[in-house]
């Protein structure tokens, strides 16, 4: 896959790296001549100092045969301008970084493929932990209406219960069981004490179906 990123901020050089680490080809674009000159440096990228809101940039950043353009700075205007200017090529699918939410809807309404907050995202996430101490760990899931939470069963109306027991229903489903690794639960698996389980769970029913396990 080939990315081009607007932006060698915190996000935007983050997402590089990752990219590049799982070995994606990737251009990253930046106006400041300092932070470039670092990039180029230290990432197996291509490096272009120039401001991604010029077509003439993107056309050097060969954007028409990019599979992806992400516009990942702190700037929602440049981040908009650049993606409208993007979407006028044929393949790119366009992703913008949003800091203001108030901003959201534009983005949207000129056919962005998807708008992220990394602010917001942050700070929900952070908000879940506090609110969810009986959880281990969370990764939140679709558009944020269903989480995949780490649980520990220690509710005795559950120990001794086989998975096909409790598990699905239309609020969640038990989809890993650790028990000196992972394991793909099968119906006749028995729940015991202190089991570790995955669960995919709507995020309105978290606190009921955590409280199931837990106790």
């Amino acid at each position: 896959m080939y990315a081009v990123i607007m932006g060698n901020g915190r996000v935007g050089r983050n997402l590089a790296i990752k990219l590049i680490n799982t070995g994606n080809d990737v251009t990253l674009i930046d106006s400041d001549e300092n932070s470039c000159s670092i990039a180029a440096s230290e990432l197996d990228a291509l490096v272009i100092c120039g401001n991604a809101t010029n077509t003439k940039i993107l056309e050097e950043a060969n954007v028409n045969e990019a599979d992806v353009f992400v516009a990942a700075t702190g700037n929602d205007e440049a981040n908009l301008l650049a993606s409208i200017l993007v979407r006028e090529y044929k393949s790119p699918k366009v992703i913008a970084r949003v800091s203001n939410p108030d901003h959201e809807e534009a983005f949207k309404k000129i056919g962005i493929d998807h708008v992220i907050s990394p602010e917001l995202t942050a700070v929900s996430y952070l908000e879940k932990l506090i609110t969810r101490p009986k959880v281990a760990d969370l990764i939140i899931c679709g558009k944020g209406n269903a989480e995949l939470i780490d649980i520990t069963v220690k509710n005795k109306k559950i120990i001794g219960k086989t998975v096909g027991e409790v598990s699905p229903t239309d609020d969640y489903i038990i989809g890993a069981v650790y028990n000196g690794g992972i394991i793909i639960p099968q119906d006749d698996i028995v729940l015991e004490e202190n089991t570790k389980i995955s669960i995919l769970v709507k995020s309105n029913a978290v606190k009921k179906v955590t409280n199931m396990f837990t106790g």
